[in-house]
C-alpha cells in the first residue's frame, strides 16, 4: 500500500458526488485530483459549475473550489493517467453508465461506483465491506473478461437495505426464512432538498421507482457465493419490501419483520448485534466505525434527527425489538443514506480494497 492515492470523483456536482467531496478532501490516504461531470460544467471552476446547487452543511472545501471540472465521459484516458482510482457517482442512463464505467476499468483505472448500472453484472462484486469483503476476490475473473491488468469497477448495493441487511447479516446463523421490510427513505437519496423539492413538505410518497425490486433482489447478491467466474445469488430468504418517501432530510429507516428455522432469544439477538464486526474494524480503515450495529432499549429510538449520524454516519442503530404475531420478531433500524448508504459505504469499499492491494 502506497502512502497516498490520487482520486477522481466522476460526476462530482450531483448530491452523491458533492458528498464525496466532503468525506475526502481531507482523507488520510487520498488527495482529490480530478472532479468530472457533464459536458456542460467541463472546463469551469467547481464552485461556478455547482453553483446553487451545493447542498451540503459544510462549505465547498477550499482544496477544490477553484478546480476545473473535466468532461466525464469526454476525458475518460486523460483522467485515468491523472489517478490511482475513481469514484462514480455519474446520472445518466444505465447503458451509458455500464459503457462509462468500463471504459474507465478498460483505461486501467479501477472504478468504485454508487451506481446501479453494474450491480447485476456476474463478476462485479458488490460489496458492504463489514459483511461480504470476500467478495473482491471476483475481481481477478472481471479483470480476465475485460483484459486488464489492474482497471476493474466494484459497486456498492442500494442505499434502502443499507439499514436491514446489516441488522439481518449476523442472525443469518439462526436460518431466516423470510423477511419483510418497510423502508422510509430521505429526500436526500432523490438527490433533492426541501429547497428543490418544496412538494415533499408534508407529505409522503407511497411509490420509489425501482426501489423495492432492488430491496428484494441486491441482498441475495451479497449473500451469494463465488462459484468460478461469477457470483452466484443466494436463493434465500424470501424477502418482500415497500418503500415510501418520506419528508426527512437525511436518513432511511426501515420497520423489519423476521422468521427463522432456528428460533433464537431476543437476547440472542442482541448479542449477535453487540458482538458482530468485520473487516474494516479489524482492518482499523479511516471510515470504519468502531460499533458498526448498535441497538438502543428506549422504546422511541432510533430517531432520524438524533442518531443518523452516529459514528459520523457510518454506524446502523436499531431498536424496538419484539416478537411479533405473524413473524418471530420485528424491529426498526437506521442508517445515513448519503453517509453509509452511499458515499460513505463507497470510501469505506475503496479504503478495504486499497488495504487489499487491488488499488495498487
Amino acid at each position: 500500500m502506497k502512502e497516498n492515492y490520487k482520486v477522481g470523483i466522476i460526476g462530482a456536482t450531483g448530491m452523491v458526488g458533492q458528498r464525496f467531496i466532503t468525506l475526502l478532501h481531507d482523507h488520510p490516504w487520498y488527495t482529490i485530483e480530478v472532479l468530472a461531470a457533464s459536458p456542460r460544467s467541463a472546463g469551469k471552476k467547481y464552485t461556478e459549475a455547482v453553483g446553487a446547487k451545493w447542498a451540503m452543511d459544510e462549505e465547498i472545501p477550499a482544496s477544490v473550489r477553484d478546480m476545473v471540472v473535466m468532461d466525464a465521459t469526454a476525458d475518460v484516458e486523460k483522467i485515468a493517467s491523472m489517478v490511482d482510482f475513481v469514484f462514480c457517482a455519474v446520472d445518466m442512463k444505465k447503458d451509458e453508465i455500464k459503457a462509462l464505467e468500463e471504459a474507465y476499468a478498460k483505461a486501467e483505472c479501477p472504478v468504485v461506483s454508487n451506481n446501479s448500472a453494474h450491480r447485476h453484472t456476474p463478476d462485479v462484486p458488490m460489496i458492504i465491506p463489514e459483511i461480504n469483503a470476500d467478495h473482491a476476490e471476483i475481481i481477478e475473473a472481471q479483470k480476465k473478461r475485460l483484459g486488464t491488468k489492474r482497471g476493474f469497477i466494484s459497486v456498492k448495493s442500494n442505499c434502502s437495505l443499507q439499514s436491514y441487511v446489516p441488522a439481518l447479516h449476523p442472525l443469518k446463523k439462526y436460518g431466516i426464512t423470510k423477511v419483510l421490510a418497510t423502508t422510509y427513505q430521505a429526500i436526500s437519496g432523490a438527490g433533492k432538498t426541501f429547497e428543490t423539492w418544496p412538494e415533499m413538505v408534508d407529505n409522503m410518497i407511497p411509490y420509489i421507482g425501482g426501489e423495492e425490486e432492488k430491496s428484494e433482489v441486491e441482498p441475495l447478491k451479497i449473500w451469494g457465493k463465488i462459484e468460478g467466474d461469477k457470483i452466484v445469488d443466494a436463493t434465500e430468504p424470501s424477502i418482500t419490501t415497500q418503500c415510501l418517501r418520506v419528508p426527512v432530510s437525511n436518513g432511511h429507516m426501515a420497520a423489519v419483520f423476521v422468521s427463522f428455522d432456528k428460533k433464537p432469544s431476543m437476547e440472542d439477538i442482541k448479542k449477535a448485534w453487540a458482538e458482530f464486526s468485520g473487516e474494516p474494524q479489524a482492518l482499523k480503515l479511516p471510515h470504519a466505525p468502531k460499533q458498526f450495529l448498535n441497538y438502543f432499549e428506549e422504546d422511541n429510538r432510533p430517531q432520524t434527527k438524533l442518531d443518523r449520524m452516529m459514528e459520523g454516519g457510518m454506524a446502523v442503530s436499531i431498536g424496538r425489538l419484539r416478537p411479533d404475531t405473524q413473524y418471530d420478531y420485528k424491529f426498526v433500524c437506521l442508517s445515513h443514506n448519503t453517509l453509509r448508504g452511499a458515499a460513505g459505504g463507497a470510501v469505506l469499499m475503496a479504503e478495504l480494497l486499497t488495504a487489499k492491494g487491488y488499488m495498487d
